[in-house]
Formats: structure tokens, sequence, C-alpha cells
């Protein structure tokens, strides 16, 4: 399409736009048009990065926090400004609809402006001496050039806060995107080198992910990795990063559970979540909510509420005005989502919204709630990662806690009530990373980001993000 930018990696500044590693098509999950062809990183291209980070390190970590945050700035500005072009090439790889594709990059935006500035607040301290004569200090230095690894659902927002964070801490950055949403994160790149960041200091690359993330992370360049994905994925670059003992900070997959206290009101509870279940990219987000526990007081009522929303929401291409939510990312979310509903009607589901595939073309998929799921069905221990909401009555929060707890996953968990004795006996047993109550705003730039148990380790954003890309040194001198 014309407004479909060429593709092309970027290593020391420069575009690389053809290979012999191979190359891979990008489709337009709305329509299933091709809209490019991606070239793939040579172990050439990749050992070009790995020198170019290398370098450009021992420039950018001596660069001071006051000027590195002035650079962020300008980042951030223009990124804003470039939202208008940038904003139809996300909807178009991604699939979301433009107003959130717009809003993401906004985050995107945010999130470089808090860099910028937190990146200013790296202090050490002075511990007291035992003795007279010593002077004890702690101080926060960069932790060296790391690997940024990003998936396809977040191709504006997660590029962005790998990138960020790397640099304000003094570190440089290859970023390896998804292969399936690149010119999202080709056109972040370069709007950081356009701002001024120098070449080197933020490199861009895609390939075969197993052979890039191998060949990146076996050099004794790369220091730091973050991830974002799947568990297992997580998993075994974990064991990668173990061989060189590279910190990790692993963001990975997520079951979240939504509880509905009989005190809260249904609708508005219905109305919350599904904003985020729904609205926000389809369902494809790791903190989505998925497993929807509702009291039995208003157990009927918050699922006839929020089957009327989902019944509701205009499903379309995400280029069009009136569109809410856009088509899933690829056929391989198609074909996960007619598998799960199959296995929940077959254990007992009732459908009471959705169910089924939309059009012919594109890969769209219904809002689709269902009531009476049983605790057997593989989308009560599987992240669905769509338009799925399984709802389930409970009586005890006693007994609630022990079914939100009973998956290895705890990335986010999302609460009603107007108790604050009862939402502090939710927060007090809940097993995960974020707790929200009677909202679902899961992250912000300034906040810290992460699970527990299998949903990853580390924090993205905040003081915590940053201090992830920094080490601590000890200092002592003794007068003579």
């Amino acid at each position: 399409m014309s407004n479909y930018p060429a593709l092309h990696m970027i290593v020391d500044g420069r575009a690389i736009d053809s290979s012999t590693a191979g190359e891979q098509a990008v489709f337009n999950p709305a329509t299933e048009e091709r809209l490019g062809t991606l070239a793939w990183a040579t172990t050439e291209h990749l050992d070009d990065a790995l020198a170019s980070s290398a370098r450009a390190y021992q420039t950018w970590k001596l660069v001071s926090a006051q000027d590195r945050g002035a650079l962020l700035h300008k980042v951030a500005d223009l990124l804003i400004e470039r939202i208008p072009q940038i904003a139809p090439v996300l909807c178009l790889e991604q699939g979301k609809s433009i107003r959130e594709a717009a809003a993401e990059l906004q985050y995107a935006a945010d999130i470089f402006s808090y860099c910028a500035e937190e990146g200013k607040r790296t202090y050490g301290r002075i511990i007291p001496s035992r003795t007279e004569g010593h002077r004890q200090m702690v101080f926060k230095r960069p932790i060296g050039p790391s690997l940024g690894l990003s998936p396809w659902n977040f191709p504006g927002l997660v590029p962005a806060r790998k990138i960020a964070m790397a640099l304000a801490a003094g570190c440089t950055c290859i970023l390896k995107a998804s292969e399936e949403t690149p010119a999202t994160a080709m056109m972040i790149v370069q709007v950081c080198h356009d701002a001024g960041i120098p070449a080197g200091v933020v490199n861009l690359v895609f390939g075969d992910p197993p052979t890039v993330s191998s060949h990146l992370m076996d050099s004794d360049v790369i220091r730091k990795i973050s991830f974002t994905g799947s568990i297992p994925v997580g998993k075994h670059l974990a064991k990668l990063a173990s061989n060189r003992l590279q910190r990790c900070t692993l963001e990975l997959g997520g079951h979240a559970p939504v509880i509905v206290l009989d005190d809260a009101d249904p609708i508005y509870a219905a109305r919350v979540a599904a904003s985020a279940k729904f609205l926000r990219n389809a369902g494809q987000v790791c903190v989505a909510p998925t497993r929807f526990f509702v009291q039995e007081g208003v157990y009927k009522a918050f699922s006839n509420a929020l089957a009327e929303i989902a019944l509701s929401i205009k499903v379309g291409n995400g280029l069009d005005a009136d569109t809410e939510m856009g088509p899933l990312a690829n056929e391989r979310r198609v074909d996960a989502m007619q598998r799960l509903v199959e296995d929940a009607r077959a254990k007992g589901a009732k459908v009471l919204a959705g169910g089924h595939r939309v059009g012919q073309k594109g890969y769209f998929w219904a809002p689709t709630v269902l009531s009476d799921v049983d605790s057997s069905a593989v989308m009560m221990n599987e992240e669905p990662f769509g338009p799925l909401a399984p709802i389930v009555p409970f009586s005890r929060i006693e007994e609630v806690l022990v079914e939100a707890n009973r998956l290895p996953q705890g990335l986010a968990a999302y609460a009603f009530t107007d108790s604050m004795t009862r939402a502090s006996e939710i927060a007090e047993g809940i097993e995960a990373g974020v707790v929200t109550f009677n909202h679902v705003t899961a992250a912000l730039p300034e906040t810290p980001f992460g699970g527990v148990k299998e949903s990853g380790d580390g924090r993205e954003g905040g003081p915590e993000g940053l201090d992830a890309f920094m080490v601590t040194r000890y200092v002592s001198e003794a007068r003579r």
C-alpha cells in the first residue's frame, strides 16, 4: 500500500533493506493483503550491530543525564509530531483501531518523556563511616549494551519502553522487534535518529527469532536482556542468559483474574472490564482480563451487562473511523479462539454473545462472553489472548482467591468492590505483580510493571525499570 513504508533494518545509523539470510512478507490482518517484504539479518549484520552498540556505548555512557534527557525529550516531541503518519501504519500491520494506535504512540512518547526526567534521578548515596577519615559512597552506573526483544501486539509501546529505559540509564540498545509488525518499530527508531540520538546507540534488526537472539546473546557485548513475550520463550532466554550471566527482565504471559464482589456496581464493573477485554487490542494483551469470577449476588446482572456490551461493539477495519475493535493479528489467533470456544461449550459453557468468526476476509472474531465455564475448560487454564470473556460464579472470597491463584501465571489481577476491608483482603491474598481496584489501568510510565511466578522476573517502568539497566558500585576512601 502507498502509505506503508519500505521496510529496512537500521544498523549504525544505516538502512539495510536487502539480505542473503532470507525475507518475510508482512500482511494486513484486516484484509489479508500483503503490505511489504522484510529482509532478515545475516550474522554479519548482527555482528555489525554488536560492534556498533559496543562502540557507541563508550561515548554514550559519558553523556550527562541532563543531556541524555534533553535528547529523549526531543524524541518524545518528534514522535508526537509524527503520530498522524505512524498511527495508520501501526493500524495496517497490527490491526487495532486508529484511535487505539494513536493512543499507543502517545503512550510511547510519554515513556520517552518520563525516562528523560527519571534518568536525572539515578542517585547514589553516602554511607556514614564507622571510622574517622573514611568516606563510603554508592554510585549507579549503566550496565552496558542491551538487547530488547519485543512482540507484535504493541509494536509502538513496547519498543519505546525498551529503548527509552536503556538510553536514559546510559546504555545502548539493539532492538529485535517483531517481524509481523516491523514498520512501527522502524519508524520509532528513525525518530530517535532524527531527534539526534547518535548512530549505534539504537540499532534495529529483524530475522529468525531463535537465530537472532542466540547469536546476539552469545556475545560478551550484551549485558542486559529485556524480553516481552511468551513464558516458554522467556524460560529459554533465561537459560541462554545464564551462560554469560546477562541480567534479564522478563515480562511474560498472564491470565488475569477479575473478581467482582456483590457490593460492587455490576453494570459499572462490566463497562470498565469490557473496555480492557475487547476494546484494547481485541484482548491481545498480556494484562487483559481473562477469567471473570463474579459473586453470586451480582452474577446474572454482570453477565447480562457484559454480553450486551459485547453485542454492541463495532468490529471492523481499524482504519475505519467508527471501528471499536479491529481484527486479531493473524490466522493463528482465529484458530485458537475457535478451539477454545468449542472446548468450553463441550464442557457445559453457555455462549451469551459472539463465539464465532466475523466475515470471510480478515482475521475478525466477535467479542465473546461465556457463562458457567468449568474450571477444566482450556480457556480457564491457557491464556486466550483474544476477545473471550469466561464468567464463573463464586460465593466466598476465600474460595475465589484459591481459584484466582491456581495457575502458574501472576501478572495482573483486577477486583471491583466498595469495601476497603474486602479490597485489603484481596490485595493481600492475590498472587500478581499488578493489582487494581475498580479500574483496569495496569501500567503507566512512572509505575513498576511485571509479574510473579511464571509471569516473569524484574520490572519495567518507574524507577525500578531504570534501575534494571544499572549496576551499583560501592567506593570507599580512606584519608591517609
